[in-house]
């Protein structure tokens, strides 16, 4: 597919919105909640919920976590209009039979002189952080490769490809959730990976390829994904794309205030239906008890 054939279908009458699980674990109640919010504005809407495969983390992805998604998510009440097991228009739903798009993408990136390779390693880069990053954040990179070209690098290294920010730039947005945000690039995220050493898309550029493409008019996930926002509203530019409405859910966090993972093993949605959980326990609806599961 080449970069001009990428074309984004006409904007949509009425709401698209979508579920997007990363079969690299089961499910947990963090996850039911935040894909609850998205379903529930969509139907609120109107509107058709897709549900997508994000299934590019290679060596973490296993069968039995996508058919644990489907299973999980028909268990919790949330039907989709289109999906990897039903089809649909805007086929096909697995992150992993996209490449094309995300090549096509990428050639875009190039042609514009957004992007360029990047042989740092993540090591390199920790070490050259002087600053402390929040939580999970990446760190701010420095800029070593800024102005690198591919004819630079020497045959057979691995590189990445990277996004330059446009430095001091504020990004502002206004998100459903959290109201009116103002990342400043460079300040409170840099140049961020578009393109891995091993040839796969990072979850930046996937991400926004996969909404534009699929229509998706407002995307629903959680707050840890904020600074993420800033960067996919960047490459909506670059490409010429417009933008979604963005809605950013709280996190559930454990007992220690830690906002709860895959490594909850406990807080799993097939757990807890072990254990006799309803769906209104899980979701925290209907007068359940919210945080009550780590007691």
């Amino acid at each position: 597919m080449s970069p001009a054939a990428l074309s984004i279908p006409p904007r949509p009458e009425g709401y698209r919105g979508r579920i997007a699980p990363s079969p690299t674990g089961f499910l947990h109640v963090g996850h039911a909640r935040t894909f609850w919010m998205a379903w529930s504005r969509a139907r609120a809407a109107g509107g058709r919920v897709v549900l997508r495969n994000d299934d590019l983390d290679r060596d973490r992805v296993r069968p039995e976590f996508i058919s644990g998604f489907i299973e999980d998510l028909k268990w919790l009440g949330m039907p989709w209009d289109e999906g990897p097991d039903i089809g649909g228009p805007t086929r096909p739903y697995s992150q992993s039979e996209r490449m094309p798009q995300y090549a096509a993408a990428l050639a875009r990136l190039r042609e514009g002189g957004w992007i360029y390779p990047c042989t740092c390693s993540r090591r390199e880069i920790a070490a050259s952080v002087s600053a402390p990053h929040a939580g999970d954040e990446e760190p701010i990179y420095a800029g070593t490769c800024r102005s690198r070209r591919l004819e630079d690098i020497p045959w057979g290294t691995r590189f990445s490809w990277r996004f330059r920010v446009p430095d001091g730039e504020t990004v502002g947005f206004v998100d459903g959730g959290f109201g009116p945000q103002s990342p400043v690039a460079g300040r409170d995220f840099g140049d961020f990976v578009v393109w891995r050493p091993d040839g796969v898309p990072a979850y930046q550029l996937a991400c926004v390829v996969d909404d534009a493409l699929m229509g998706i008019t407002e995307v629903v996930r959680g707050e840890d994904l904020l600074l993420s926002t800033a960067r996919q509203l960047l490459l909506y530019r670059a490409l010429g794309w417009s933008a979604p409405a963005f809605f950013h859910c709280p996190l559930i966090r454990d007992e220690q205030g830690i906002r709860l993972a895959k490594r909850h093993a406990a807080l799993s949605i097939r757990e807890l239906r072990a254990r006799g959980r309803t769906v209104a326990e899980v979701l925290g609806v209907g007068g359940s008890p919210g945080n009550g599961f780590f007691s």
